[in-house]
């Protein structure tokens, strides 16, 4: 089982150019900068061979206790006099072995931010006395709230970064780039070896970041923006393959998912559910709106759904009452939902969908990312524009129905003896295109199956609860397999929901 928090920016952070030192020359104090040069000294590299650099020794010793010991003077924060745009870097760390080159861009010429010691205050251990190790040279850096009490961005450790959203609460990640992501053995974990740092435009903060790993290279540019509603950045990247690839994934996102309210047989801890996301939701093409509720399965397991021309895709937390999760410390009710919204036509290709089996809550397990068609070959370029949106909020508010709790267990009418060999699915769709429908208005539900059969599906308007419908559906299920399950709510011959798939599992 891998630790995708921790283990992953580790093991990532090895896959660096020694080539980075070369491109760091070209961008000394008061050197012109530009994204048009920035996309090409990556396209030059991309075309230079592969080199390994290790990590930094003693970085693995660095630990999470040890980085809680490593503060960064408050003095010393950058862009101190922009409230909300504070800039505050991370000690190199087991997380993020590797130091990161950091520069700040002013009227289109960028300077090093150099690395001293004196930036850091190392408090000595309480038992021990002892100071801790400070590595030479940044780790990542942070992006500070007004007042400068805790952030709202972070960048640290191979390609990742995050934000807290509109609720102030850390949870999913992003990445750069995905690379042979769901191939067993194969996977890339490329890194931002270098940032360019600059105020602006208006209200916004940009990050520019040079990506290498031993596939290719690419240049990535980041607008962010922070507001009530959560954080905004506009995207846009330009990469090149070095080498074949099987699978390329761009727009990724990384969460986890223990147990929610379906799988509660999973559920070994006390608290009712365990997950910083509870779905992917995605808006195709053609103008459909899909939820998939997240698993946490037996083995790994890879879907895809094919799409042209996507409008958005995201793993959202839409669970958002406290009660259900019973935490008051890591606060699950409050984790962002992360939404990618296009710019321009992607094309063809597929949302993929990466669910890994987890035990505990530590360890990010799900994967989605959008693949383009065609082949990953060498000398191939990719250039795309999104805008990734930390939110509270879900994308699709609006008067369509939508799915907010699903539920699994025996088939069959309740007091009676379970049906052999089927699962029965309850989901609950609320949405004002249900306001007051009752029992003869004609609502039906749509039901599909694959590798199952479906016995019985109804539906029905939940006694007391305004604009809330619950669908049950039995389903008989392959022998030793699984059943991949398609519904939504319509009316004459109009759909009042968006579509739910479901992927059903035998049961214990």
């Amino acid at each position: 089982m891998i630790d995708r928090r921790q283990s992953l920016a580790a093991l990532g952070a090895a896959m660096l150019l020694a080539s980075r030192g070369a491109f760091a020359r070209t961008a000394t104090a008061g050197e012109p900068f530009s994204w048009e040069r920035l996309c090409a000294q990556a396209k030059r590299i991309a075309h230079q061979p592969w080199r390994e650099v290790k990590p930094t020794d003693g970085a693995h010793a660095v630990d999470f206790d040890t980085v809680g010991q490593i503060s960064y003077r408050e003095g010393k924060t950058l862009w101190a006099d922009h409230d909300g745009f504070g800039v505050r870097f991370f000690p190199v760390n087991k997380a993020a072995p590797m130091p990161v080159s950091i520069y700040m861009v002013e009227n289109g010429r960028a300077r090093p931010f150099t690395f001293s010691p004196d930036l850091f205050t190392l408090t000595p251990d309480a038992k021990t006395g002892r100071k801790p190790t400070l590595l030479p040279g940044f780790g990542g850096f942070r992006v500070m709230n007004p007042g400068d009490v805790g952030d709202w961005l972070a960048y640290q450790g191979a390609s990742y970064f995050r934000s807290a959203g509109a609720l102030d609460q850390y949870g999913l990640s992003a990445r750069g780039l995905a690379i042979n992501t769901g191939i067993d053995g194969k996977e890339e974990f490329p890194v931002f070896t270098s940032f360019w740092l600059e105020r602006g435009p208006g209200e916004a903060i940009t990050i520019y970041a040079l990506l290498e790993g031993e596939s290719g290279a690419g240049a990535w540019r980041f607008v962010n923006r922070h507001s009530k509603a959560g954080v905004t950045q506009d995207v846009s990247l330009a990469f090149w393959l070095r080498r074949d690839v099987a699978r390329i994934g761009f727009a990724p996102l990384t969460s986890m998912f223990w147990y929610g309210e379906g799988n509660r047989v999973q559920g070994i801890d006390w608290r009712p559910e365990i997950h910083d996301s509870d779905g992917l939701e995605l808006w195709t093409g053609q103008g459909e709106r899909l939820w998939r509720p997240l698993t946490n399965p037996r083995t790994p397991t890879i879907n895809s759904f094919a799409d042209k021309g996507p409008r958005g895709f995201g793993l959202l937390q839409r669970d958002r009452h406290f009660d259900h999760y019973q935490d008051d410390g890591a606060f699950y009710e409050k984790r962002p939902s992360l939404w990618v919204e296009p710019r321009g036509n992607w094309g063809a290709g597929a949302v993929m969908l990466y669910e890994i089996p987890t035990i505990r809550e530590y360890e990010d397990n799900i994967v989605a990312f959008w693949t383009p068609a065609g082949v990953a070959r060498a000398g191939r370029q990719y250039t795309m524009d999104y805008q990734l949106r930390w939110i509270a909020a879900d994308p699709a508010e609006g008067p369509m129905a939508r799915v907010v709790d699903c539920w699994t267990g025996i088939a069959g009418p309740p007091g009676t003896d379970p049906i052999p060999g089927a699962v029965r699915l309850v989901a609950d769709f609320v949405g004002d295109t249900l306001d007051g429908l009752t029992r003869t208005s004609g609502v039906e539900p749509v039901v599909s199956v694959q590798q199952g059969k479906v016995i019985e599906a109804v539906t029905y308007p939940v006694v007391g609860m305004a604009k809330r419908w619950r669908l049950i559906v039995d389903v008989a299920m392959p022998h030793g397999g699984s059943a991949d399950l398609r519904a939504y709510l319509k009316r004459g011959g109009g759909a009042l929901s968006e579509t739910l798939l479901y992927q059903l599992s035998q049961l214990p």
